[in-house]
């Protein structure tokens, strides 16, 4: 293959230099140039070409025809629901996690069963044939059928599935492969952005759906150039504690599908396995009433889930008391506690205030806040709070609880799980009854604790 000439680019002001050196010659900042592929000169083919035949013309919206785009289930019913309804036809999706969390598991057992049905590919750039298919064995997998690459190279893996042109490829994982055309070492800003660019192009030339698998740093966030998560059609990060028997798999970008949406696994000898009924996971099964917890009906995605928050306010012993959240906003937390103070004369101010969500799960939405109010209240004056209670609503900087979107649905589910008794905001009060359940309506945080109080088991 002819050697392509290569050049290092800064990030920050695009200045060029034809070797790496410590700061940019242009902008004098340190650390910022890139390898990157030189722009052919004399006219020269670009490595790029458009995605259709032809060259594309300036037209109306209007002149396009929408189509629905085609999708194949891989057979996990909770998988399924964070792609949105399946794997889509040319669709990239990139998947990370912390190491060991499941992320090869769960592809190997979407592969097994896809691959009774139609062709795919398995390139393995981490293990070799015999580990893939020890783990297969292990998890008791039908997988004969599946076609296994073990590869790093970019050409030879392009060259392999222009040939074989399976329905479904995945890449484990993308920080492996190298491409020739460069010189930096695999899993390099510039390696990673090359690989990632020629893959996707490939996907959307073929019809090929594909799947990355990428690596986390020690802060969560994937790894490599952010431009990756750019190029991609769809976003999964898996979250839970490795300690644990359940994974959460959460899609934060999806451009066939619902953002936020969450599927539940627990992890088994057998693989990753579906939770039916998640709520059931965040909820605790106290044998007594316990003082700081009550049950939140949070919204994932599509799905209405019910989480128990616990809260524990305890005397400081040091000048300045700790304000510590886990699974929740620890910015809001101080938030909440100024407005008991101010709007509820509900004075922390020399007390440590810890706050969980039970399961590992983390809630981002604001309409957490009433349920960490009043557990925040509850374990202060040790009056636990009955247990057929559940509620949601945002809490505002004035005092007033604020509407939460799919209010109908949350209200459903809380019923369906055996709530009796709903504290809501009153923009959420249903127009119609619904069975088994009371709603009661709040407008002010002082409403709320004083329902609340009423409603103490």
């Amino acid at each position: 293959m002819a050697k392509v000439k290569t050049v290092y680019q800064c990030t920050e002001c695009g200045a060029q230099a034809p070797r790496w050196q410590g700061q940019c010659p242009g902008c004098a900042q340190w650390n910022t140039l890139v390898e990157s592929i030189a722009a052919p000169a004399g006219g020269a083919a670009s490595r790029f070409t458009a995605l259709a035949g032809e060259v594309s013309q300036i037209k109306k919206l209007a002149d396009f025809t929408p189509q629905e785009h085609s999708r194949f289930a891989t057979g996990i019913e909770e998988f399924d629901r964070v792609l949105g309804g399946g794997l889509v036809a040319g669709g990239v999706v990139l998947i990370g996690g912390d190491p060991g969390i499941g992320k090869s598991t769960l592809l190997l057992q979407a592969l097994a069963t896809l691959s009774l049905h139609c062709k795919a590919v398995y390139v393995s750039g981490e293990e070799s044939g015999e580990q893939v298919a020890l783990r297969a064995q292990r998890l008791q997998l039908d997988a004969a059928a599946l076609e296994m690459l073990p590869e790093i190279n970019l050409e030879r893996i392009l060259d392999t599935l222009k040939t074989q042109k399976p329905r479904l490829a995945v890449i484990d994982s993308i920080q492996t492969l190298y491409s020739e055309v460069l010189q930096s070492a695999p899993g390099s800003v510039a390696q990673v952005r090359e690989c990632a660019a020629q893959l996707t192009r490939f996907a959307k030339q073929s019809g090929c759906a594909l799947v990355l698998v990428g690596h986390v740093t020690k802060d969560g966030s994937l790894a490599g150039p952010r431009v990756l998560e750019h190029i991609v059609d769809a976003v999964l990060y898996f979250e839970g504690d490795t300690q644990s028997s359940f994974r959460l798999v959460r899609a934060f970008k999806n451009r066939f599908g619902a953002v936020n949406e969450l599927g539940v696994f627990a992890m088994t000898d057998k693989g990753l396995r579906g939770v039916s009924n998640p709520s059931a996971i965040f909820l605790s099964q106290h044998e007594q009433d316990v003082s700081g917890a009550c049950v939140l009906v949070t919204q994932e995605g599509t799905r209405p889930l019910l989480v128990e928050v616990q809260a524990l306010v305890d005397p400081a012993h040091a000048p300045s008391p700790r304000r510590l959240s886990v699974g929740l906003e620890q910015n809001r937390l101080a938030m909440l506690l100024a407005v008991l103070h101010r709007h509820a004369s509900i004075m922390c101010a020399d007390q440590d205030v810890f706050v969980n969500a039970v399961g590992g799960v983390r809630i981002g939405e604001p309409a957490a806040d009433l349920a960490v109010c009043l557990a925040i209240v509850s374990s202060l004056r040790n009056k636990p709070l009955r247990r057929d209670l559940a509620m949601f609503g945002e809490v505002g900087l004035a005092g007033e609880i604020r509407p939460a979107p799919r209010g109908q649905e949350r209200l459903r589910e809380a019923a369906k799980l055996g709530f009796r008794v709903a504290l809501v905001p009153k923009a959420n009060l249903p127009k119609q009854a619904i069975p088994g359940i009371e709603v009661i309506g709040v407008d002010r945080i002082e409403d709320a604790l004083s329902k609340a109080r009423e409603l103490e088991a």
